[in-house]
């Protein structure tokens, strides 16, 4: 009996351990930088959001600040990403005007410009945020 107390014990300690990991990846909203492909005299970045959250996202954009092959700031952008319904990925593609892809080193998030959730202004959109990245530009917070 004693021996099934101590296994119990260990046994919701260990849960209680393994909760906050699984709550901290529950609650991540995540944009991967996929693709960036010349396009038109442009470059035509593709970005994977998954919004897990578990709070559904009415609106949802980013000011991105592009950063040119040697590390200058070359603009300022804000990159639309609409509505993103909880566990839902979505694909959203934008094109960047007159910057070849070669000549973008790094993309950063400077900040949130819009993030709604139940019709008011959330911080969640960057508290919860994770990047990364399948590409040669770099891109990150």
């Amino acid at each position: 009996m004693r021996t099934l107390s101590i296994l119990t014990a260990l046994f919701l300690a260990a849960s209680l351990l393994v909760q906050p990991s699984v709550r901290a990846q529950e609650q991540q909203f995540t944009l991967e930088l996929n693709s960036a492909r010349d396009s038109g005299g442009g470059c035509r970045v593709s970005f994977i959001a998954f919004n897990g959250t578990g709070v559904v996202l009415e609106k949802t954009s980013y000011e991105v600040v592009v950063f040119d092959a040697e590390g200058l700031v070359a603009q300022f952008l804000i990159l639309e990403f609409g509505r993103l319904p909880t566990n839902k990925t979505k694909v959203v593609q934008f094109d960047l005007a007159e910057q070849p892809c070669g000549s973008i080193s790094r993309l950063l998030i400077n900040d949130v410009a819009e993030c709604v959730s139940n019709q008011e202004t959330s911080n969640v959109c960057l508290d919860a945020l994770k990047t990364n990245a399948r590409t040669e530009i770099s891109f990150g917070i």
